[in-house]
């Protein structure tokens, strides 16, 4: 070490607890929320910047790269330069980023700057989270965590209403230019408040090799996410060769990571089983809510003649219920087993999707936004419950790796789940629309009474059999959406059970060990 361990310095109390805590969110806000506002923006900014909107998904692609490979640095950047300055100094850099890609000029410079702002923020969302655990006391873990949940799964939420409203009413600049103040202040106070918190640091190597074979196999991966929906998964030859490389690359790395002494990303944690377990648990379950928060706007824009701002709102009640019920659940889980925080959270997930498996056509706002109102309730304990499994018994110097690797494991599988969840989609509306129509041809009477209706108010022939056959795609993505929905619950509630193969974790944990 740099310098000698000693014991943690008190926790933080009273007001400096409270605004540093509000600023250590804020960086995982800013980042989080970064991941999704530009999605429904992409139209306006291709346009604007003379690409087509094609072209204009490497604003996402760039950031979910470059953001994938960094994430699992942080415990090696941290364990080598100490928390807070690897955290100052990503959310300055995050800011600087913000700047440039406000300021880009064209669709090319915009990519290269999302991809510095993807790199440089890989340490904020695990680095907040480490920080949190930090300040407050061991018995007040769950209300540190609650505070880093309610950012980290509220942030994806607003994020596609806030760009909405901004696109709609704004320069599009102004989706990264708001990151400005906001990480001036959360660095200026972290910096401030922080400096007697520094971790302990160590003269690690750089494990060169490690992080090569890192970049080529998340990078490949994550490029196979973004692309193959487009380019018909494994009918093209770049969706295959970038699955072999990201297979190959993935196990070499895993082979090295496990035998070198200083590994770039220490995999050895996976040892633990309620390491193992939870990170699974968590993965699976963060999949499933990102998949339907990304297929539920979809479908309300394509099918059901919503606009962004009005899609996006219809999942602000679960970010709103979340935000009101986790500081009242942090206080109920410092006082009992995850594990039951945990289930009922995963009840609560497939209680909202089988209320939403009974989505009709003529669903209105109301009967749309209940059930994701019922997913905030399930938000309030998830995440909270997930990161106090898994990193029961670990040392603290093992805390900022533990949550680089959960939060690469979040990504990765929000990644998986948006890609293959809107290619099932579309994939089971092509089969229910061939069965729809092998059953509504000419000869059908229900058919030809339909065209008969609408011949009677003055539609011609051909106008006639392009609203039955709108009418059919239109019932044919309810089906579709709903078998997802159906298939959400019932996986939310088989994770019940991988939980309770953890074992109970107690309810303190060992100081954080800092610099002198």
């Amino acid at each position: 070490m740099s310098s000698a361990a000693s014991a943690a310095p008190a926790p933080l109390t009273g007001a400096k607890l409270a605004v540093t805590s509000i600023a250590l969110a804020l960086g995982t806000f800013m980042q989080v929320l970064d991941t999704t506002i530009a999605n429904v923006s992409i139209p306006t900014i291709a346009g604007d910047l003379g690409a087509s909107a094609d072209q204009g998904t490497w604003v996402i692609t760039s950031f979910a790269i470059a953001n994938g490979i960094a994430v699992p640095l942080t415990g090696w950047l941290m364990g080598r330069y100490g928390a807070v300055k690897v955290f100052v100094a990503s959310v300055l850099a995050f800011t600087a980023a913000s700047l440039l890609c406000g300021l880009a000029w064209s669709l090319s410079g915009l990519v290269i700057f999302r991809i510095l702002q993807g790199a440089v923020s890989g340490p904020l969302v695990p680095g907040s989270q480490a920080l949190l655990l930090m300040i407050f006391p061991p018995q007040k873990r769950a209300t540190a965590l609650a505070i880093w949940s309610m950012t980290t799964l509220v942030a994806p939420i607003f994020g596609p209403i806030l760009g909405g409203i901004i696109s709609d009413n704004y320069h599009w600049a102004w989706i990264f230019l708001i990151n400005v103040p906001v990480g001036l202040l959360c660095a200026f106070i972290v910096w401030r408040n922080l400096g007697d918190y520094e971790t302990a640091t160590r003269k690690l190597p750089i494990d060169k090799v490690g992080l090569v074979l890192l970049i080529v196999w998340v990078g490949a991966l994550q490029l196979m996410l973004d692309t193959g929906k487009n380019d018909d998964w494994f009918s093209s030859n770049f969706i295959i060769t970038l699955a072999i490389v990201s297979g190959i690359a993935c196990a070499a790395w895993l082979v090295w990571e496990f035998t070198d002494k200083h590994p770039i990303v220490d995999v050895h944690l996976f040892a633990g089983r309620n390491f193992s377990l939870g990170t699974l648990a968590f993965c699976l379950g963060y999949a499933l809510f990102f998949a339907n928060i990304v297929i539920l706007p979809l479908w309300l824009q394509t099918q059901e003649g919503y606009n962004a701002t009005y899609a996006g709102l219809v999942a602000a009640p679960s970010g709103i219920v979340a935000v009101i019920l986790t500081p009242l659940a942090a206080r109920i889980m410092n006082r009992i087993d995850p594990r039951w925080s945990a289930s009922f959270a995963f009840f609560m997930f497939a209680i909202s999707f089988f209320m939403r498996a009974n989505y009709t056509a003529d669903a209105s706002f109301y009967d749309f936004a209940l059930p994701i109102a019922v997913q905030g309730v399930a938000l309030s304990t998830y995440m909270v419950s997930m990161v106090t499994i898994a990193i029961q018994g670990l040392p603290p110097e093992k805390i900022p790796s533990a949550s680089g690797i959960m939060n690469f494991a979040r990504i990765t599988g929000g990644g998986f789940a948006a890609s293959l969840g809107v290619t099932l989609w579309d994939r089971r509306e092509a089969f229910h629309q061939s069965r729809l129509a092998e059953s509504s041809s000419m000869f059908d009477p229900a058919a030809r009474e339909a065209m008969a209706i609408l011949q009677n108010f003055g539609f011609t022939d051909t106008q006639a059999a392009g609203i039955l056959v709108r009418e059919m795609t239109a019932q044919a993505y309810l089906l579709a959406s709903t078998e997802i929905f159906w298939a959400s619950g019932w996986i939310s509630l088989a994770l019940i059970g991988l939980i309770w193969l953890s074992k109970r974790p107690v309810s303190q944990a060992p100081p954080i060990v800092v610099a002198d």
